[in-house]
C-alpha cells in the first residue's frame, strides 16, 4: 500500500476581491500528523475548506490515495474518508453520544431506529480509546474536553482516513490536553493522516511529524517538525522577526483600585484579592474551576450570596454589569463572537457602541467626531481593516480582538478584565496584543487577565490567582510564580 494519503498541488481560490490562496502545496502520508500555521488570514481554513469539499479551487488539483479529487459537497469528502473537526463542535448537546455519534445514520430495524445495536457499536467505537465515556450520556453533561473526543470517534465511525483539526485544544487545560494528544497517538497507529492547525505553536512538538507555513494564502515552508526551530516559524509566518513576543515592562504597581472580601455566588466559594493600579492580575485554574464564573459573580452578571466590594476604597454592590462598567471596570467576554461583537455591523460601529453620548447629541449625530474616535483608537492598537465600514465578522480573529478593547477602552476604564485575551489569535496578534496590556499597565490600569495559556500567565502577570473547583487555591507573588506552583495549586497537589 502507498503511503502517501493525500496531495494538494497548486491550489488557487479566488473570491470578489480576494486572492485567499495562490499557488498551496501540500502533502501527507499515512499515520502522519501534518500541522499548519499561519496568522489569521493567511489562508488555513479557506485551505481546508477546498480540502473539505466546501469551496471548488479555482485551479489546482487534489489527489487522496492516488484518485484525483472533483469535491462538489462535504458529504463527498465524508463519503471518501474526510472529515473535518471544527473549532466551534457541531454536535446537539441535548442528545446522548451516540446519538450524536451516529446522528441521521441510524441503524435501522425494518422501519425503526434499532437502538440497542446503536448504543452498542457507539460504545465500541468509545472503548478503543480507552476513555470513560458513557454512550447513552447526554452529550452536554460531558466536558468540552469529552465532547471534544466524541466528535473524533464520530469521524472515525464514518471510516475516516484523514481528519482535519482546527484548534482542537483552545478550550482544553493541561490534562484534557494530553488526553486529546493519547487519542492522536492512536489514531496514527491506525494509519490515520491528521492535519492539525493551531496557534499554540508550544504544543505541536508533542505530536507533529511535519509542519507547514502559510501567510498571505501562499505555502512558505514545508518543513520535518524536528529541523526548525520555534523563532524560524514564527518569523515565516509573520514575515518579520518578532522581538520581545512577551511584552511586559514590570513596574511597582500604585494603589488599591478593586478589593474582593469573601466574594462567593452559587457557582464560587470564598475569593479574595486586592488589584493595584498598573498591575495584571493573571487568573489560572483548569477549564471548569471557577475562573470565568468568578468574574460574572463580581460583575453582577450573577447573583452574589455573600462578600464585600470596594473600588477606589468605597463599598460597593453590583446588582448588574452596567453597574460595574459605569464604576469603571469593562469587560471584554471570552466568547468574542458570540458576546463581544455585533459581527454584521462595521468595525466602527462595533469600537464606538459604548459611547455614543460622546458623538451624538439629542437628534445630533457628528460622524466627523465619531469618525476621529475611531480613527484615533484604529492607530494606537493597530487595527488592520480595508475601512472603518467594514463589517467586523469579515476581520482577523485579532482585529475583531483590538476592535473589542478599543471599545472598552474608549469608556476610560480604571480597570479592564480580559478573558482569554488571545484565544484563537495568531502569533503576531498576540504579540501586540500583549504591548497593549503591557501599555496600558503603564498608564495606570488594573488588569485582570483570565487566561489556559500558561506561558501567558507565567510572562504577562505581576500576581496569579489560582482557581480551583470553585474555590481560590491560591495567590501567588511574583516570586512564587512558576509552571509548577500554578499546576500543584490548580489540581490540589501537595
Amino acid at each position: 500500500m502507498a503511503t502517501n494519503l493525500l496531495k494538494m498541488t497548486n491550489i488557487h481560490k479566488r473570491f470578489p476581491g480576494v486572492y485567499a490562496l495562490q499557488g498551496v502545496d501540500l502533502s501527507l502520508d499515512r499515520g502522519q500528523v501534518l500541522a499548519i500555521v499561519g496568522e489569521n488570514g493567511a489562508g488555513k481554513s479557506t485551505l481546508m475548506n477546498v480540502l473539505g469539499g466546501i469551496y471548488h479551487q479555482n485551479e489546482g488539483e487534489i489527489y487522496f490515495e492516488d484518485q484525483k479529487l472533483n469535491l462538489k459537497s462535504s458529504n463527498d469528502a465524508k463519503e471518501i474518508g474526510i472529515s473535518i473537526i471544527h473549532q466551534e463542535l457541531v454536535l446537539v448537546p441535548y442528545m446522548t453520544v451516540a446519538e450524536n455519534i451516529f446522528l441521521n445514520r441510524e441503524p435501522m430495524k425494518g422501519r425503526i431506529v434499532d437502538f440497542n445495536r446503536m448504543y452498542q457499536d457507539a460504545q465500541k467505537f468509545i472503548d478503543s480509546f480507552n476513555v470513560n465515556i458513557d454512550a447513552h450520556a447526554v452529550l452536554d453533561t460531558l466536558t468540552i474536553a469529552d465532547q471534544q473526543l466524541v466528535e473524533i470517534i464520530k469521524a472515525i465511525s464514518f471510516n475516516s482516513k484523514l481528519i482535519v483539526m482546527d484548534e482542537p485544544t483552545s478550550s482544553l487545560s493541561g490534562s484534557e490536553i494530553e488526553n486529546l494528544f493519547d487519542a492522536i497517538r492512536l489514531l496514527k497507529k491506525q494509519g490515520i493522516g491528521i492535519i492539525y492547525i493551531s496557534h499554540r505553536l508550544s504544543e505541536l512538538h508533542e505530536i507533529a511529524d511535519k509542519i507547514m507555513v502559510l501567510r498571505d494564502g501562499k505555502t512558505v515552508g514545508h518543513f520535518d517538525f524536528d529541523e526548525i526551530e520555534m523563532d524560524e516559524i514564527v518569523q515565516l509566518m509573520v514575515g518579520r522577526k518578532v522581538v520581545n513576543y512577551y511584552s511586559r515592562d514590570f513596574c511597582q504597581s500604585g494603589e488599591v483600585l478593586l478589593e474582593v472580601q469573601d466574594l462567593s455566588s452559587n457557582r464560587v466559594k470564598d475569593v479574595t484579592f486586592k488589584l493595584h493600579s498598573g498591575e495584571i492580575l493573571g487568573v489560572s485554574g483548569l477549564v471548569g474551576s471557577g475562573r470565568t464564573e468568578m468574574i460574572h459573580a463580581l460583575l453582577g452578571f450573577d447573583r452574589r450570596n455573600s462578600g464585600t466590594i470596594y473600588f477606589e476604597g468605597n463599598s460597593i454592590y453590583f446588582n448588574k454589569p452596567e453597574d460595574a462598567y459605569q464604576c469603571g471596570i469593562a469587560y471584554v467576554p471570552e466568547d468574542r463572537r458570540g458576546e463581544g461583537i455585533f459581527p454584521q455591523k462595521s468595525s466602527q460601529f462595533n469600537l464606538t457602541l459604548n459611547i455614543l453620548q460622546k458623538f451624538i447629541s439629542g437628534v445630533k449625530v457628528s460622524a466627523t467626531k465619531e469618525d476621529q474616535i475611531f480613527d484615533d483608537y484604529k492607530e494606537s492598537l493597530s487595527i488592520n481593516l480595508p475601512s472603518r465600514e467594514t463589517m467586523i465578522q469579515n476581520l482577523s480573529g485579532g482585529n475583531q480582538q483590538k476592535v473589542v478593547i478599543g471599545r472598552w477602552l474608549a469608556t476610560e476604564p480604571k480597570v479592564l478584565i480580559l478573558d482569554e485575551p488571545t484565544r484563537g489569535i495568531d502569533v503576531g496578534a498576540k504579540a501586540e496584543i500583549y504591548e497593549i496590556m503591557n501599555e496600558l499597565a503603564k498608564q495606570g490600569l488594573g488588569i485582570i487577565m483570565i487566561s489556559s495559556d500558561i506561558m501567558e500567565i507565567l510572562n504577562m502577570s505581576d500576581r496569579v490567582l489560582v482557581m480551583r473547583e470553585g474555590s481560590m487555591s491560591a495567590l501567588l507573588e511574583k516570586e512564587e510564580i512558576s509552571q509548577e506552583n500554578i499546576m500543584k495549586n490548580s489540581l490540589e497537589i501537595r
